[in-house]
């Protein structure tokens, strides 16, 4: 009888050290879409994996997102990923016209609508908690 109890609790303790590893791992590239500038959030920070979201977009260049725009005009080839949405377009000197917030829409429930594919209602972007 204490064979079997020992087992089952050795069983247990493998099936939840397998269930921690691949939770742990399968959480490695999800990250919240989020900006300094947002002090306080009318709704959660977007969870996104950034590889498997471009993976399965098929985006191969990092300014199909993280572009730079010079005198209201995409300038091809140039990327942001290095800097925060917030640094163009919740800037000081309001150079550019579109809010932080609607940058944020525009660009990824845009391109969500352009595709028919991806979500597009709030909730589904922002899940609660």
């Amino acid at each position: 009888m204490k064979k079997r109890n020992l087992m089952a609790i050795l069983l247990i303790a493998v099936f939840a050290l397998i269930v921690f590893v691949v939770s742990s791992y399968s959480q490695e590239d999800v990250t919240a879409v989020n900006d300094s500038a947002f002090e306080k959030h009318m709704r959660p920070a977007v969870p996104f994996s950034h590889d498997a979201h471009n993976e399965k977009a098929e985006i191969e260049e990092c300014n199909e997102c993280h572009h730079v725009y010079e005198g209201g005009k995409r300038v091809e080839g140039e990327s942001s990923e290095e800097s925060e949405c917030s640094e163009c377009h919740a800037s000081e000197n309001n150079a550019y016209p579109i809010s932080l917030v609607k940058a944020y829409h525009i660009n990824c429930k845009g391109c969500h609508l352009e595709k028919k594919a991806g979500p597009v209602m709030c909730a589904e972007c922002h899940p609660r908690k």
